[in-house]
Parts: C-alpha cells; structure tokens; sequence
C-alpha cells in the first residue's frame, strides 16, 4: 500500500531584493512532505501589483494575463511530472519533482556517455585485455557512425534495430589497419556483442526506454578447437634451429603445450611464481590476465627443461621474468615459419598450444576434466568440455579404425 504524501505548490516574489523599479522575481515552490525546493520562472512582478493570497498578479493587463497564463501553464506541469513519478512507483521528493519539470532526469545519453560510463564503472571489474577489448568495439562502433550518420557520436534513444544491422553489415566489410584482412564472423559477432553488453546496461540504468537488440540474433560459426596431435607435437619437440628467434618460440609454444598456460600469462610469469607444491615438487602459481582466477600447475619434466635452459639467460636476468618475453604478432609470425619446418599443413599458432595441453598432453593421457578445467583456470566447466567433445571424436576415428582392422 502506497504511504499518504503531502504535496504543494506554491508561487511567491521575493520582496526584499527587488531592484529600483520595485521588480522582483517570481518563484515557484515545491514542498512534498515538508521538504521544500525553489525554482525561478524567469520572470519578474512589480511587488505592489502581486496579489500573494491569490498568487497571481493584480489586474488585467497584457502583462498581467500573459504572466497569469504562464503561472497557470508551469502549476500545470509539475502537477503532471508530481503525478508521472507516481505512477512510475518512485520516491517522491520535491528535488526528483524539480528535476524531472527540468527535464534533468531525463538527460538525453549518448553512445560516447554509455562507453565512457561503461569504462570508469566497470574498468576494475574487467581484466585489462578484456577491457581493451571494449575499447577495440567502441572504436569500430564509433567509426561506422561516422560513416553512416556523419557524426561523432549519437543518441542512445536512437539506436534501433536497423542500427544494429548496419553495424553487422560495416564490420562484415571493415578491415582495420592491424589486420591481414576483413574481420571474421564470431568476431563480428564479439563486437556487437560487447556494444549489445553496454547498452543494456544502459536499458537497466533507465538510459533508453527500449532494447534496441531484442529482435537480434548472433549467428555464431561453431568451430572446433585445432590441436596438435602426439606426432605432430613430437616434430616441433624435435627441430633442430640454429636460428636464435626460432628457437625460443619453439620453446615457449612447448613450455606451454606441457603446462596450458596462454601466452599473456607466460609474459607475465616471474621467477617468484615457481613454488614447491604440495606433494614437495615444483609448481608454477599465478593469476590469469583473462579472468583473474589463480592457476596451479605442476612443472612437468619438458617445461622444467625449458625454465632451466633460460634461468640464466640474459634477458630473464634483465627484468626477472621466467623466460623470455617476445610480441605476440612476432610469436605467431615465426610459427608459421616452424610449422613449415616440421611440414605442419595446421595454422599454428601459439593459442593451439594451450589446445594441445588440454587435449593430447592431458585429457587422451587420462587426466579428469575436473583436474583439467582447474589446470587451465578455468571458472567453468562447460569451457572444458569443449575440450572433451573433441577428444570424444578422436575416440569414435580410433574406434573406427579398429573396426575397419577387426572385420
């Protein structure tokens, strides 16, 4: 049941600061539960001619009429924004009053206010790739409205459904400067998903009156996850390089096919994330970039070679980190080199590593999901499974190949 409010409102001049010709503004009160708050109407009345008891002025002028008039009309609507507020169910107060009559509650929110909002409020909440992740979206969301609206920015309220569908369209063609070529679908996909995110946020926050995305469907590509086999890894195990470049990739896409750990994070590991573990062998402890969650790996024998061949190394003696740091950019770059090598026909890259851990170095060597999921960091199992449906269909060609030497 809705508790009795007491509303008023009341017009009034303010007589000890009229000016020389006796005028002073005219004020309008607000007072709802005792609570009061005054608004100029931007207007002024000669104080011998305002009638108070009346609230109005004396006469009946032009000036007059056209004062009362006014006074009528601005009585009239914060009666109406008074009753709005209360058919919203909101708290009422003589300032929220004052500030929807201003239209100050409404303020009209643009695309750059929602990225803005979205980067101060939730920065600490995301990782910092995750966020520059949003910043790569909001920079592309913000080029197709210059684009297609020839403009710098645009209204929340305005966003629809077309617009979504021209975004889709705009990234399906856009090709950035840093890329090979035009972005692919679950990347498109990404993008509006992260504006979708925002905007939504936006909808909560009673920015926007409507989800311009409710009639949008993602048309995700599902994919499967590309590992290596127990051959395959075994010749990039094998190269022999005398080209310096190529062999510290060849290590670092090891070291992380035996521990899982992504190439972000293995920039980041230190000597101080190798502990003694609780079985009394050595375990690498960390954080991941990503999500944040902690990650405890057992040091398998490859990786514990790879550690000890660059501990004194000069550039991990120079700033302390556990192997050697290198672009990501030059990391993928000179895998395609040593998938040439080995005579690889996959797109090898160092993300495959962190397939292969899971796949060929764990789950076909028997280890539980459940033991897998927390190696890799990560917050869900469903992540993991991915994971196992490949490996089922690895099991189903094995089985297969049984049955064609059975019959």
């Amino acid at each position: 049941m809705r508790s009795s409010t007491t509303f008023s409102v009341l017009f009034w001049v303010y007589s000890q600061r009229a000016d020389k010709n006796n005028l002073s503004n005219i004020y309008v009160r607000i007072t709802v539960n005792g609570k009061k708050v005054n608004l100029s109407i931007n207007q002024k009345a000669d104080i011998s001619s305002w009638d108070s008891k009346r609230q109005r002025i004396k006469g009946n002028s032009n000036q007059a009429r056209t004062i009362n008039l006014l006074l009528d009309d601005v009585k009239s609507g914060i009666v109406q924004c008074y009753r709005d507020l209360e058919r919203e169910d909101k708290v009422l107060t003589a300032q929220l009053i004052k500030a929807r009559f201003l239209g100050e509650d409404k303020r009209v929110r643009s695309l750059k206010d929602i990225f803005k909002y979205h980067n101060d409020k939730m920065g600490g909440k995301l990782a910092p790739k995750t966020l520059r992740h949003y910043e790569t979206s909001q920079k592309y969301i913000l080029e197709y409205v210059s684009i297609e609206y020839k403009n710098d920015n645009i209204f929340l309220q305005d966003l629809d459904y077309q617009f979504v569908l021209g975004l889709e369209s705009f990234l399906r063609s856009y090709q950035p400067r840093h890329y090979q070529g035009k972005i692919g679908n679950n990347a498109v996909m990404k993008h509006i998903q992260r504006l979708r995110r925002m905007v939504t946020l936006a909808f909560h926050m009673e920015w926007i009156e409507r989800d311009p995305f409710v009639k949008f469907k993602p048309k995700l590509e599902k994919r499967e996850r590309e590992f290596l086999t127990e051959i395959e890894l075994q010749k990039i195990e094998n190269l022999t390089t005398s080209i310096e470049r190529l062999s510290l990739v060849k290590d670092l896409f090891i070291f992380s096919c035996y521990t899982g750990i992504s190439y972000g994070d293995i920039m980041e590991l230190t000597k101080k994330c190798v502990v003694i573990g609780i079985d009394g062998n050595q375990w690498l402890m960390a954080n991941r970039n990503k999500t944040g969650s902690p990650f405890k790996i057992p040091i398998l024998p490859d990786a514990e070679l790879i550690i000890n061949k660059y501990q004194k190394h000069p550039r991990t003696q120079f700033n302390g980190k556990l192997l050697p740091t290198i672009s990501n950019q030059k990391m993928n770059s000179y895998l395609k080199e040593i998938a040439d090598l080995c005579n690889i026909e996959k797109n090898l890259t160092f993300h495959m590593a962190r397939h292969t851990f899971a796949t060929t170095v764990t789950l076909s060597n028997g280890v539980p999901i459940e033991t897998v999921s927390k190696l890799l960091g990560h917050t869900k199992m469903a992540t993991t499974q991915i994971y196992a449906r490949v490996i089922e269909k690895k099991v189903s060609e094995d089985m297969m190949n049984l049955r064609y030497k059975l019959n």
